[in-house]
């Protein structure tokens, strides 16, 4: 093989010219690379090993992880921070399987992602003559992703590759499977010939115009709301509409509320900003604006005492998908199309005289939120030993308000559900999370990514039980020397540390994790910086300097084993036993 992939045929006949050949391995990097998919998220194995070798030999960034669930969730992150699909790279059957949940899970969150496996061949499958982990993959991949596809030819790869782009970005993003049996990556063909079968995705995510009635009709909805207001959703953040956002948003004059990785499009101290006042806003408003927002779970279906009386809203809905409208509650004003055609299309028909929403109903929700925000800052300064949830995120607050291009990565129950609240936001994309599955285990592989294709240093700020999902990829933090900072708040277990085992036996009660756990020598067993941080004083020198040294970093944060509740905020979604046996 040459440098660009190919090799000379020297048994060629006597004087005919020697024939340029290219196989799969470097078909299916060409192909990335033409369509610059520069980074490749993988754990080695059988049948892809050279595969990666080869892709880091022509320049692309391969970073190998401890467990393929990681490195696909580092490939959802990846999509979603750059709107193109991340890439995972996984061998087959069981290595399969576990990028799977990412990629189930970047298609739920609607982030484009394409999970490349190697397989076994089809004949074998087909039979079930037992080969080396044989698995039908593309069978096990259709029901959990966007779409999926098998290449079989090395002709081939140029087209299954630009699909499976086209697919992932498309639309609603989501994931998509790619699955590559081994024989393919080793058949040869003619390299001028394999260079023609290559294909540039082009304009793979057009504009999605609105009706120009469905604009009219959200905007009568909005003109005669007298409490408006507004959601944004990741699909927001997602967008990168982010002018567009700001735009309208201050032109309705609107309150608003951000979902949890949509804060920060517009600051969280920006005085239309109704984050504090939440409750109130939910049960009042009488026209909501969804934008790149659902009505699922996270907002309790549109439904319950929270949205006050049954009946008692109208709904605009902007969304790509038409099929999403009416899922919960009926929308009175539909708007579909992508998010930056649809504000800008709204801003438009605004005009120049558009009427702000009634100053009583805005005066309200700003006496609210700062009634809420003065009533917790007290909680948030205090200096306990051990540390509550409130005086160690009042910490974090503070370092992402002075630093706010630090991306926050962030899971747990009680360290997740309390951070949503407290650490404000103050850049676009600089907050990422367990996203709607509310998936443990995210919390290392979107570090990794968020550090990878930024550049900015990140806090990833982890449950002591959401990070024993991903923590050995601690040892990948610190063997690509990332500009991570870990903060593990450590209560002694799920909730909290306290439950007992009501037998009187020696095993621990099923919450219950290690008494003075240290998780921070964990990283310096791979030449990380480990601290023990038992203050918020402590805590705050410690993530300071991390942030600033741009070093690998761990830090124990000691927290008090009663301070945490049970499920978090969302206990009315673990039911409880109420038979007692004797």
């Amino acid at each position: 093989m040459t440098s660009n992939g190919t090799k000379q045929d020297n048994e060629a006949g006597q004087g005919e010219a020697p024939q340029n050949l290219t196989d799969g391995f470097h078909l299916v990097i060409d192909a990335l690379k033409l369509n610059d998919l520069n980074t490749i998220y993988t754990v080695p194995g059988i049948p892809i090993t050279d595969l990666g070798r080869l892709a880091q030999a022509a320049g692309m960034r391969v970073l190998s992880f401890r467990h393929e669930q990681h490195a696909g969730y580092a490939a959802s992150v990846a999509g979603y921070l750059t709107k193109k699909p991340g890439v995972c790279l996984t061998v087959s059957a069981p290595g399969f399987l576990n990028g799977l949940t990412a990629l189930a899970h970047a298609t739920v969150n609607c982030w484009p992602m394409i999970l490349i496996s190697g397989s076994s061949e089809r004949e074998i499958v087909d039979l079930q003559q037992g080969d080396y982990e044989e698995m039908d993959q593309l069978a096990v991949a259709k029901p959990l992703c966007k779409a999926a596809f098998r290449v079989l030819n090395a002709e081939d790869i140029g087209t299954g590759i630009a699909r499976a782009y086209r697919a992932a970005v498309s639309g609603r993003p989501g994931g998509v499977y790619l699955d590559l049996p081994a024989k393919l990556f080793a058949q040869v063909m003619d390299a001028e010939d394999g260079a023609k079968s290559l294909i540039k995705v082009i304009d793979p995510t057009p504009a999605h115009i609105p009706a120009p009635a469905a604009v009219e009709r959200a905007l009568d909805v909005l003109k005669g709301a007298k409490k408006p207001l507004i959601i944004l959703g990741k699909g927001a953040a997602y967008a990168q509409a982010d002018e567009a956002v700001r735009g309208f948003v201050e032109k309705s004059g609107s309150p608003y509320i951000a979902m949890s990785m949509a804060k920060g499009l517009l600051p969280d101290d920006h005085p239309q900003y109704a984050g504090a006042a939440r409750s109130l806003v939910l049960k009042e408003a009488d026209v909501v604006m969804l934008i790149g927002a659902r009505l699922n779970w996270l907002l309790s279906h549109g439904k319950g005492k929270q949205w006050g009386e049954p009946g008692s809203k109208k709904f605009i809905h902007i969304d790509i998908d038409p099929r999403e409208m009416d899922s919960n509650q009926p929308i009175a004003a539909p708007l579909v199309g992508d998010i930056e055609s649809c504000l800008n299309a709204l801003i438009d028909g605004m005009g120049d005289n558009w009427s702000a929403p009634p100053a009583e109903w805005v005066e309200v929700v700003r006496d609210k939120s700062e009634a809420n925000v003065a009533r917790m800052a007290p909680r948030l300064q205090n200096n306990n030993v051990p540390m509550d949830f409130h005086g160690a995120l009042g910490a974090l607050r503070t370092i992402i308000k002075d630093r706010p291009d630090t991306i926050l990565i962030n899971e747990g129950a009680n360290t997740l559900d309390f951070a949503r609240s407290i650490i404000d936001m103050y850049r676009p994309r600089k907050r990422i999370d367990v996203g709607t599955w509310g998936v443990m285990g995210i919390g290392m592989g979107s570090a990794i990514a968020a550090a990878v294709e930024t550049g900015n240093p990140v806090l990833a700020v982890e449950g002591d039980s959401a990070f024993g999902f991903s923590g050995m990829e601690i040892e990948t933090i610190c063997r690509y020397q990332l500009p991570i900072c870990v903060v593990v708040f450590n209560n002694s277990g799920i909730y909290r540390g306290t439950d007992r085992n009501p037998t009187g036996g020696s095993d621990p009660a099923p919450t219950v994790f290690v008494k003075d756990a240290r998780y921070d020598r964990i990283i310096e067993a791979f030449g990380g910086v480990g601290v023990n941080a038992t203050s918020p004083d402590d805590l705050s020198r410690a993530v300071t300097q991390a942030i600033t040294s741009g070093k690998p970093t761990l830090v124990n944060a000691v927290i008090n084993p009663e301070a945490g509740t049970e499920s978090g905020r969302i206990g009315n979604l673990n039911p409880q036993s109420v038979v007692s046996k004797k």
